[in-house]
């Protein structure tokens, strides 16, 4: 068992993350036990929160981001044989 614990604090682009990681379910979803994250996109007032177990995502907004928060979006994935540098490219790729 391994975890990737990813952090961003420029906004990400939805129109590249949300392609990206659901790619990276399909392929490597069996590998994948458990993936989730608050997510800051550009011109976006609210967070965004998902999960996803294996192959399954799951995301929504959550609430406003407080003018005292860090707007900065954390990516965590659980599993085994994790492709971390992929998902690290993969990841830093979805900036706005």
């Amino acid at each position: 068992m391994q975890s990737l614990s990813l952090a961003a604090d420029e906004p990400l682009d939805a129109d590249k993350f949300f392609p990206w990681i659901q790619g990276l379910v399909q392929k490597d979803g069996p590998d994948i036990l458990r993936c989730k994250g608050i997510l800051s996109f550009k011109d976006d007032p609210e967070r965004f929160v998902f999960q996803g177990v294996h192959m399954m995502l799951d995301g929504d907004h959550q609430r406003p981001w407080r003018q005292d928060e860090k707007r900065q979006s954390r990516i965590i994935f659980i599993g085994r044989n994790l492709p971390q540098e992929k998902i690290r490219e993969g990841f830093a790729s979805c900036a706005a």
